[in-house]
């Protein structure tokens, strides 16, 4: 019998789970022109995972840098929804570098 399956999917769950704090502590904190710094650190994490031999080690990072990714699309809607009153805003949010050139570049959508 083997549990890899079921031990890989709720790591998964957990680590997706974690990811929604993530995504709202981020956008609190530093705002959702963070986005490209974001995506790049889940590309980073990603490739990372070719690296490993160990398929935890792999899986781990894998769905981590996704998990990443996903979060850095996330920020906009993040941000719109903060607007909206759903979650609480912070007027003192840290800026990106580069951010007049990131401001003009669309925000990426799932």
């Amino acid at each position: 019998m083997n549990i890899f399956g079921i031990l890989t999917g709720l790591l998964t769950l957990l680590i997706i789970g974690l990811g929604f704090p993530l995504v709202i502590f981020t956008e609190r904190r530093l705002g959702y022109l963070w986005w490209p710094y974001m995506m790049g650190l889940g590309i980073i994490v990603v490739l990372s995972s070719f690296l490993f031999t160990n398929d935890w080690l792999s899986v781990t990072m894998g769905v981590q840098g996704m998990t990443i990714m996903w979060g850095s699309t996330e920020l906009k809607e993040q941000s719109i929804r903060a607007a909206l009153g759903w979650f609480s805003t912070n007027n003192k949010k840290i800026q990106p570098p580069l951010a007049d050139a990131i401001k003009k570049w669309p925000a990426p959508h799932l």
